[in-house]
């Protein structure tokens, strides 16, 4: 298998291939109408914020106030207490969103932590589901594999993650398209 960053597609032994946004959402059963999950780059009051919406704050050696480590989101919201308070099961909610989006779609070079800009997102539960996250994922995909294409890339994790994400939707791609070729073995 080989990613063309200049058509977007991977070359593999049966043809070309490319990852699109309807198979990001059948594959993966994204949202791909809504607002766009951009993130804010740009917080006041990260602290404040964390602490309204999560409840918690980590210590300083637990976060650098970019990112939460899901070693701390473990240790603060594994387990729930059987007599939580509404506010409780919220800020145990956004918490585990925030693993679902730093640890599964959109995950960090090392894939221990999230990044902070996406907790903004949070602020309302109700509307968690109007934004975009498969055109998110779709675009973090193609600009990881764009990304490992430069000659002074060194670490290619995140991309390999992210490939076989590609390889894993695009396979769903050929299934959909009808093509009865056994070229995997």
């Amino acid at each position: 298998m080989c990613w063309r960053p200049k058509t977007h597609t991977f070359h593999l032994p049966c043809g070309e291939g490319t990852v699109t946004l309807e198979d990001v959402a059948l594959q993966l059963g994204l949202a791909i109408d809504g607002s766009a999950v951009t993130g804010v780059s740009a917080i006041a009051e990260l602290a404040a914020l964390c602490y309204s919406l999560l409840g918690v704050l980590p210590i300083d050696d637990e976060s650098n106030f970019m990112g939460l480590k899901f070693t701390w989101l473990k240790a603060n919201f594994e387990y729930l207490s059987i007599n939580a308070i509404e506010h409780e099961l919220m800020c145990a909610t956004r918490a585990y969103i925030m693993h679902i989006i730093g640890g599964v779609l959109m995950p960090d070079a090392k894939n221990n932590m999230v990044h902070l800009m996406y907790l903004p997102l949070l602020v309302d539960l109700q509307n968690v589901c109007s934004y975009s996250y498969g055109s998110a994922v779709l675009a973090m995909l193609y600009r990881e594999l764009f990304r490992t294409k430069k000659s002074d890339v060194l670490d290619i994790g995140r991309a390999l993650y992210y490939c076989s994400h590609g390889l894993f939707i695009g396979c769903h791609s050929w299934h959909r398209l009808g093509t009865n070729h056994t070229y995997f073995h």
